[in-house]
């Protein structure tokens, strides 16, 4: 049993077993997730067309305050619809919580695979949330605790509490901080080399894999989406610094995340031959080896593992993507 203290005067509370997150999370492909308005039906309509690896259907900033009522009633026929190619579909939700009751009211049917968490401040809002979804689940007939949450952390007091609102919830998969809410929250201008972003995404990555779950997210703030060339370089470095995947909001940036997000041809066969060698040496009586003049032992053979364990679970799920297109004859 572990325990994490919130940071705040609502003390200590049990954390989700790290090892029983990574089982949930260890083969989740979220490379790209492409985020669009509900309500614009022609934008929904084609959704499954992207190659993205999720559709993000959202009644949060690209819906005008005036408009979210009216924006509720499409997500139902919409969760079929941008499904139909294999992605996993999930809805972005509002805060404040009188917002969130009532887009969750309108998100929680089948087909349903998570809630996208905006501006995430405190684990008691993650628990909150967890329970909601509970009561939700077991009203229309789901599975209580199917429903995934994909966290966002977009603010200073959200960074200084991100270990924690990590581990709120064993429903949490991945954890991202939103780079234009948090800029504007620290009061900088967001800059293409993301340097004032820097140590908010180096807690991201280390909160996400002490809770056993993905980080999501870029280098830098990427308010151009056209610029293809500032994506593929901020989603390659993000990808080498750990993250496993990011949001878009064009169908252009899709195949960029995804690739950029894969482990290359040549990273899969080397981590092979570190597995192959290693195991033979293993089955010798050792711990090390030597291959290409590089030392492989314990922690090398490991880190392989999961490149080769990431390489399988992509193809999962390109696989998944080809059999849906194909049962509707794309």
């Amino acid at each position: 049993m572990a325990f994490i203290h919130t940071g705040n005067s609502d003390g200590w509370f049990e954390i989700p077993s790290r090892d029983a997150q990574f089982a949930r999370t260890s083969m989740l492909v979220r490379r790209s997730s492409l985020i669009m308005p509900v309500n614009v039906p022609k934008f929904v309509e084609q959704a499954y067309r992207r190659g993205a690896d999720a559709i993000v259907l959202d009644l949060e900033d690209s819906i005008p305050p005036a408009e979210k009522a009216n924006a509720r009633p499409y997500v139902q026929e919409a969760l079929l619809a941008a499904g139909r190619g294999g992605a996993d579909v999930l809805a972005r939700i509002n805060k404040p919580f009188d917002l969130a009751v009532l887009d969750l009211d309108a998100s929680v049917w089948p087909g349903l695979v998570g809630i996208a968490f905006p501006k995430a401040e405190s684990p008691i809002e993650v628990q909150i949330l967890d329970r909601l979804l509970a009561e939700r689940e077991q009203a229309r007939g789901l599975p209580v605790g199917s429903i995934e949450i994909a966290i966002s952390v977009e603010s200073a007091l959200g960074v200084q509490h991100m270990a924690a609102i990590a581990c709120a919830s064993p429903r949490s998969v991945t954890l991202n901080l939103g780079p234009e809410d948090f800029t504007r929250d620290i009061a900088v201008e967001p800059t293409p080399e993301g340097a004032e972003q820097a140590y908010g995404k180096g807690m991201t990555i280390v909160a996400a894999r002490m809770a056993g779950l993905q980080p999501q997210g870029l280098t830098s703030t990427l308010a151009d989406y056209a610029d293809l060339e500032g994506l593929r370089r901020s989603a390659t470095a993000a990808s080498k610094m750990g993250f496993k995947g990011a949001s878009g909001i064009h169908p252009t940036q899709m195949p960029i995340l995804n690739e950029a997000f894969s482990p290359t041809t040549a990273e899969v066969e080397y981590a092979r031959r570190v597995i192959d060698v290693y195991e033979e040496a293993e089955a010798a009586g050792r711990a090390s080896v030597g291959l290409d003049g590089k030392m492989i032992d314990i922690p090398v053979v490991e880190r392989a593992r999961i490149v080769v364990q990431r390489a399988e679970a992509i193809a999962q799920l390109e696989e998944r993507k080809r059999q849906a297109l194909a049962a509707i004859g794309e």
